[in-house]
């Protein structure tokens, strides 16, 4: 099957909305752009969070105090496979500290449906 135009700047435009959820700090905006159950995996090890208000809330809270966390912003967001009920999107985002300096550049594997 192949992926409609429409699809695709839906994906797009969803991943756009999650990162300016997580840049506002705002867990209920970034969930809605989340299915449920939604898992996760990373460093080795999968956790799902079963329905919305399952998440961390303290996530940005960490970030900031680990790593002096500010916002972040995507690099690129590239559309492996898909059609119209399902994306692979190989993603790579990078973190910053209020003054600009770079914390990391992350990949990552998200799924859209």
């Amino acid at each position: 099957m192949v992926m409609s135009v429409g699809a695709e700047t839906a994906c797009l435009a969803c991943l756009d909305r999650f990162m300016e959820a997580v840049n506002a700090h705002d867990v209920s905006a970034m969930e809605s752009e989340m299915h449920f159950p939604h898992v996760r995996i990373a460093n080795g090890t999968v956790v799902t969070y079963p329905k919305a208000g399952s998440n961390p809330l303290d996530l940005f809270e960490r970030l900031r105090q680990q790593d002096d966390w500010h916002r972040s912003r995507w690099i690129s967001k590239v559309i492996l496979q898909g059609d119209d009920n399902k994306a692979h999107v190989a993603v790579r985002y990078t973190r910053l500290r209020r003054d600009g300096s770079l914390i990391g550049d992350y990949d990552s594997l998200y799924i859209l449906t």
